[in-house]
């Protein structure tokens, strides 16, 4: 029996765990994939106070390897369910606890469309900083009209030949200033009002489809960015606490679940801003919170 089960090992998850290890707790956290979540992928961390600058690998090694640090026990299994007895069940067994944190953190949006899966690996990436060094020298399109995808771009302009941003609106939601830097590069190509219908090849991307103001036109490109928004990875805990109609776990304090002894943190919860101070700001009060509910 843990005194506290933490689903996820991003940066809420992580944080959570820092904070119940120092008041004590037994506790274990569970990471289907690699410690760290979204933030592992971003080329620089530039906006959390205190760190002038920082990739978003090197953040989560060492948010991590602080935690394991503190003898939190880290199991990478993947959370297959929950129940309102706060037992959890894995791919490699079944676990209790006094109170749960569920913090699994989002997926990549996929576009959805043709040749995408097939292709995924093979010219398709969701990851620039992972995968863009495969593509120097060559033409690339990112998708998107965000932070991630205006990022995509400035980091891929300095590796490839070519960059095209493509994105469906007349706007763009990212940060203006990074904008006004990939404005001022010579090698990307903006392209609004478009959207990506279809990706052309058979053993790797060659081209893509865009329809833009219903007509047509072909792109060879090497590779395809996708960097459209996120979807949370919270289906499994759908007959246990209330999720939104977006796929979020509902919290009306930003904590609290539907079911009592049940805490939620990070992007898997319905909030306005999902970025890197707000996870660990869940985390910490999650853990608080938790321990302190339980004390009593």
């Amino acid at each position: 029996m843990y005194d506290i089960i933490i689903v996820g090992a991003g940066p809420a998850g992580l944080t959570a765990a820092l904070y119940a290890a120092r008041a004590n707790k037994k506790i274990v956290v569970f990471e289907a994939n690699v410690p760290g979540g979204q933030i592992v992928n971003a080329h620089m961390v530039s906006n959390y106070p205190g760190v002038k600058s920082m990739s978003g690998s090197d953040f989560a090694t060492n948010l991590y390897n602080q935690v394991i640090d503190y003898g939190v026990e880290v199991k990478f299994e993947t959370v297959l369910s929950i129940d309102e007895n706060k037992n959890v069940t894995t791919d490699k067994g079944s676990y209790s606890a006094k109170a749960i944190i569920l913090a699994p953190g989002v997926d990549n949006r996929k576009l959805r469309i043709e040749n995408e899966d097939k292709l995924i690996g093979k010219g398709v990436s969701y990851c620039a900083t992972c995968d863009g060094n495969f593509y120097k020298g060559k033409d690339v399109a990112v998708i998107g009209g965000g932070n991630t995808a205006l990022e995509d771009v400035l980091y891929l302009s300095d590796i490839c030949s070519k960059v095209y941003l493509i994105h469906r609106r007349d706007s763009f939601k990212g940060a203006e200033l990074t904008l006004e830097e990939i404005k001022k590069k010579n090698n990307v190509e903006i392209i609004l009002n478009s959207s990506v219908t279809k990706i052309n090849g058979i053993e790797k991307v060659e081209s893509i489809v865009i329809n833009n103001l219903d007509q047509e036109q072909i792109i060879n490109i090497d590779g395809l960015f996708v960097a459209i928004g996120h979807e949370p990875k919270n289906i499994m805990f759908k007959n246990v606490v209330d999720i939104d109609d977006k796929g979020y776990i509902v919290s009306n304090d930003g904590v609290h679940t539907s079911k009592k002894g049940i805490y939620v943190a990070g992007d898997a919860r319905d909030k306005i801003l999902r970025q890197l101070t707000t996870a660990v700001s869940d985390g910490s009060i999650a853990a608080t919170v938790a321990i302190k509910e339980m004390e009593n």
